[in-house]
């Protein structure tokens, strides 16, 4: 029996909003997860992340086995004592960064054996070793080891792939065993093809996870196929556990997967745009590197609560930017994030009152206005 208990308050259409429960802290859902990679969301203290409202951020288990070591990690009292985060934390289980490697990495039934991209030792990541990582971090969601399938394939790949996801799941819960303050999450493969992706549901709800995520998608495959794959996929999830969308995406993207029913994202997106001079606004995107913001004295969005977002003008951030000053990544990343979760916050309000079709229509709407014209 899961530990964590999911609450779904309201629903408007295939959305939700809810919360979800845990022994660090509660989640409200949708729910936009920071990415802290290595120990640390870039370019920000844990107090700025905790200020924009984020309930739970995310960890990776490849590069922290690489450096500096789940054991050196445990040894030092866990992720969250490590990096000062006392929230939820759910770590990925490292395989996408191991398919990442290509060349660097050897793929068999046991797991996969790879080449460190840092000084070339040798590992071995297996759905044994993922959980044992993941319990050394502390991590209160733990995700199943599986194979991101790449994009293209070809049907028989993808069916192969799936398949070897779906052994390493069942793997990767009988090593998680009962632990009373983490949950594990499985993961549905089956890259476009909903046949597939509704047998690798299948198959995850008969053995029993206590969340489920949407896996191998933001490859490549570009928002109409992603969301057909959800239309195929989300149906066949339970609607009493949370589902979570990978490694996903620009805001748009989640808006229209919280409108087919997805509980939770994680993407390197707003962190990543902050320190390359964009910012993120109800009105929009801000490339701050164009000349057009030199000498405009507005802030990116002067109703925000953000102190990045409101109290600083177009005109210094240009500046920042151009100048390569840290300030910009740091001022960047904060607003950045505190838009995420203000949409985030917005879209459970919407869904709360039964009028998520209607934010829809108004984000829309706004999304074009960021770069040019006034606020008002």
């Amino acid at each position: 029996m899961t530990q964590f208990p999911f609450n779904i308050s309201a629903t408007d259409g295939a959305a939700r909003t809810g919360v979800l429960k845990t022994t660090r802290g509660d989640i409200a859902t949708p729910a936009f997860m920071p990415v802290g990679t290595a120990a640390t969301v870039k370019a920000m203290t844990p107090d700025m992340v905790h200020s924009t409202g984020a309930d739970i951020v995310l960890g990776n288990t490849y590069h922290l086995m690489l450096r500096p070591g789940a054991e050196r990690i445990a040894k030092l009292g866990g992720l969250h004592e490590f990096m000062r985060w006392d929230k939820p934390i759910l770590t990925d289980s490292g395989g996408f960064q191991v398919m990442s490697l290509s060349g660097l990495r050897k793929l068999t039934e046991e797991g996969v054996k790879f080449q460190s991209h840092i000084d070339g030792s040798q590992h071995m990541l297996s759905p044994e070793r993922s959980m044992e990582i993941q319990n050394l971090l502390g991590s209160d969601i733990v995700m199943a080891l599986d194979e991101c399938t790449p994009f293209p394939a070809t049907p028989d790949q993808t069916k192969k792939s799936m398949e070897m996801s779906m052994r390493w799941a069942e793997r990767s819960k009988a090593a998680f065993g009962s632990p009373s303050r983490s949950n594990l999450f499985g993961i549905v493969q089956g890259g476009t093809h909903h046949d597939l992706r509704k047998a690798s549901a299948e198959h995850l709800i008969s053995v029993g996870y206590d969340g489920y995520a949407v896996g191998g998608l933001a490859v490549g495959e570009g928002q109409e196929i992603m969301f057909d794959v959800l239309d195929g996929t989300v149906p066949h999830l339970p609607t009493d556990r949370p589902r979570y969308l990978m490694g996903v995406g620009k805001p748009d993207d989640l808006v229209g997967a919280v409108a087919r029913g997805i509980d939770m994202f994680d993407c390197v997106l707003p962190t990543r745009s902050g320190r390359n001079g964009q910012a993120f606004t109800r009105r929009g995107t801000i490339n701050l590197r164009n000349a057009r913001h030199a000498d405009d004295p507005r802030p990116l969005d002067e109703e925000s609560s953000c102190p990045a977002t409101r109290d600083y003008s177009r005109a210094y951030l240009h500046h920042l930017v151009k100048s390569k000053e840290i300030l910009a990544s740091i001022l960047l990343t904060w607003s950045n994030l505190a838009y995420y979760q203000d949409l985030m916050g917005s879209m459970r309000l919407a869904i709360a009152n039964d009028a998520f079709s209607e934010f829809s229509l108004k984000f829309n709407e706004l999304q074009f206005s960021g770069d040019i014209g006034p606020l008002n």
